[in-house]
Order: structure tokens, then sequence, then C-alpha cells
């Protein structure tokens, strides 16, 4: 028995034809739908930052939270670590400020302070600052840099994990340069 000749016409060149373009527009919507995945990730990335501002000409410190990213970022955990011990601001109900009192007493005298919390759960929008605390009179001023700038000569480190809407998790924390990425 020998092998079949296969005979070519017109009908199965255009079959086998349409067959191979089906395969290339198949391996080129695949390549497309990973690009657009791909975009898709790029275009919801939060870029979250510790910001400062300390006007001592005018008795002003705040500390905030911005996101300079294009997506939501969505705080998980906020970590605290002083003098060798690791603490979790939702024991301090949230508030930066109730741990900053906790490790200095006399903090607790200061009268105008406005403070904000970072509970877990908590969104922060793209291209917005979120105020932690911030003191603006004289007096509660000067005893507040003086205990803050105390705590921080003595080791306080701070961490904050959040993540993006697409479950995306990232780090950051006192001596990082930018988040991490902990996927």
């Amino acid at each position: 028995m020998g092998a079949k000749k296969i005979k070519w016409n017109s009908e199965r060149i255009l079959s086998l034809s349409a067959m191979s373009i089906s395969f290339m527009t198949l391996i080129i919507f695949i390549y497309q739908t990973n690009l657009m995945s791909k975009q898709n990730y790029l275009s919801i990335l939060p870029y979250l930052q510790v910001s400062t501002s300390n006007d001592s000409e005018a008795n002003s410190y705040s500390l905030s939270l911005e996101n300079n990213g294009v997506g939501p970022a969505i705080i998980e955990s906020v970590k605290m670590q002083y003098q060798g011990q690791e603490y979790d601001l939702k024991d301090y109900d949230d508030y930066m400020f109730r741990f900053l009192v906790s490790q200095s007493a006399v903090l607790d005298s200061i009268i105008n302070v406005d403070t904000s919390t970072l509970n877990a759960g908590m969104a922060i929008p793209p291209n917005t600052r979120y105020r932690i605390l911030s003191v603006s009179t004289p007096g509660d001023y000067q005893l507040f840099m003086r205990e803050f700038n105390r705590i921080l000569a003595n080791g306080l480190r701070y961490e904050i994990r959040y993540k993006s809407i697409q479950d995306e998790h990232w780090l950051i924390h006192i001596d990082s340069e930018g988040p991490e990425k902990l996927d």
C-alpha cells in the first residue's frame, strides 16, 4: 500500500489558507490581551510616600501620606518599631499621635493637635494627601518638635503595608526610597 496523494484544488487551498489566517489571528489576539492586561496593572499603580512639612517660622508641622500613583492605595497595616519593640498602630486606635504619647507622656499636654486615623481598609485616592497629624501653635509646636526629634533619634521606625485594587501588595518604611512590591 502506498501513501495517498493529496490532490490540491482551489477548495483545499482556500480551506488551508482560512485555517492558517484563523490561527495567526488567535496568536495576535492572545498577544494583545496579554499587553492589555499588563497595561491595566500599570494604570492602577498606587505610589504612597510619607510627607512632612515643617515650618518653624509659622510654628507648624504636619505628617501626611501622599498617593502619587494612578490608583487608590488601600492600607493593610501600620507597624511602628521603637527601641527594639514592634507596635501595631491598631492598638492605639490607629492614631499615630496616641502612639507618640505612649512613648513620651509629655506630648499629652499638647492642646492643639489635629490627628487622623490610619486604619486597615482605608483607601487613599490617587493624587491626594492624607494628613496623619499636624501641630500649629507656638508652644505646642516647640514641645512636639523637641519630643518628636528625640523619639526619632532613639530609633523610631515605621512600616506601612498597602495594596492596589488588583491585590498587588506594597511596603514603605522609613529607609525605603519608594514602595517595595511584595508579590
